[in-house]
């Protein structure tokens, strides 16, 4: 009989979201009649922007004639999109990239997942907690994460960075010597961002103590704030240190489309096992062309179209119906005097439960009396504890209905 992989074993319970929806499935099925309202998982609700679906339908046209048909494509992405990528999304920003350090993908849950892959077993990683789930259990699939233990609700060889109300939900460096540090922001789940100097101060560390970043940035279409960096390359030294992922998921609609994109500058090194210095971005284009056969053509001239003028106007606005959610939310929690952290250069709410609930009573309850589902902060790691995520991706209707039924509420 064939073995399995014994690390899958350690995951801990069910992946959060599919436990959020079996909860919803159950409640449901018990209240059939219930009209359910979703600010739970980060899924949107607008339809795609005109620009793209024009491209998409022409890129189909062109499919549909010998002439112009496509086959297998370039892996990492044809050069329209990467070049397009690079000239807005970077070099308007005054920051230079090639196109072999630009790897178009079909989202970045799938590459923050797989780029541990390329790194050694037993490389001691950071995250943040809370944390998106999928960078701490894709290092537990890949035996990284030691035992974990029942009475801290952590994994023992996983360097966790506490983010609470008492550092403004902003972490401290790692107090030992770690090899991956995972960053996310604007950040999933907290809502919440790092200036310039703040976030320089996470390169500078990097940099003395020969870590990788691995920076999680598929929310910077949402930051509002001119002192909040939208990609790590803007603070000096990070193409040395870091590496960026960014996706089209939430910024122009693509959760149902799948495309997104993962730099890796050519100045990240690590080291083999006898202590030589390999380029990062070598081993992520050797996975990525040996697991991964590219995002369709049909995508990626619907990606390219969001920087056309008139995408670029059309994601504009996309944006602002979310965070004009957001901030429905946000006013609405703070009229209860609940504490609400997020919602400012992100389309997350972070709010700290009342009364002392826990995160997961505070889930039923929402649930059972108002019929909406949100997300447990406990579900992204144990600082988050006693607090709760809702998204702004919702419509405008359910948002406002979902505010009016939480004031309605015995808090």
């Amino acid at each position: 009989m064939a073995k399995i992989n014994q690390n899958f074993l350690n995951l801990q319970g069910s992946y959060l979201f599919s436990e959020i929806a079996k909860r919803r499935t159950k409640f449901i099925q018990d209240n059939p009649n219930a009209q359910i309202i979703s600010l739970g998982i980060g899924d949107v609700t607008r339809a795609l922007p005109e620009a793209v679906t024009k491209a998409m339908h022409a890129a189909v046209d062109e499919l549909a004639t010998v002439s112009a048909f496509r086959g297998y494509g370039p892996e990492q992405g044809y050069d329209f999109l990467v070049n397009a990528i690079i000239e807005h999304d970077y070099k308007a920003r005054g920051i230079e990239l090639a196109s072999n350090e630009v790897f178009v993908s079909d989202g970045s849950k799938c590459d923050v997942g797989n780029i541990q892959e390329i790194f050694s077993q037993d490389a001691v990683i950071a995250v943040q907690d809370p944390v998106y789930p999928v960078y701490v259990d894709t290092n537990v699939m890949a035996g990284r994460s030691g035992a974990f233990s029942k009475e801290t609700n952590r994994y023992e060889n996983i360097v966790y960075l506490p983010c609470n109300a008492e550092n403004n939900f902003k972490p401290s460096l790692p107090d030992r010597k770690v090899d991956l540090i995972y960053l996310c922001y604007p950040n999933n789940p907290t809502g919440m961002t790092l200036t310039k100097d703040e976030l320089k101060v996470w390169v500078d560390y990097a940099k003395a103590n020969d870590a990788i970043i691995l920076f999680d940035s598929a929310y910077e279409a949402y930051i509002q704030e001119e002192d909040v960096p939208r990609s790590i390359y803007e603070i000096e030294g990070a193409k040395d240190v870091a590496i960026e992922f960014r996706s089209l998921s939430k910024t122009a609609g693509f959760t149902g489309v799948r495309c997104a994109y993962t730099i890796v500058p050519r100045g990240v090194k690590a080291k083999d096992e006898n202590g030589n210095e390999v380029t990062v971005a070598d081993l992520w284009n050797r996975r990525h062309t040996t697991k991964f056969n590219g995002v369709s053509y049909v995508t990626q001239r619907g990606a390219e179209a969001i920087y056309s003028a008139e995408g670029k106007a059309q994601i504009a606005t996309l944006v602002d119906y979310y965070m004009s959610n957001a901030a429905i939310i946000r006013d609405g929690l703070k009229s209860l005097s609940l504490t609400v952290y997020g919602g400012v250069n992100a389309p997350y709410i972070w709010l700290q439960t009342p009364n002392g609930l826990d995160s997961w009573a505070f889930f039923d309850k929402l649930l059972s009396e108002a019929n909406i589902v949100g997300t447990p902060g406990v579900g992204f790691g144990q600082s988050g504890q006693g607090y709760f995520r809702l998204t702004a991706f919702g419509s405008r209707e359910n948002t406002e209905k979902a505010v009016e039924r939480i004031t309605k509420l015995s808090l």
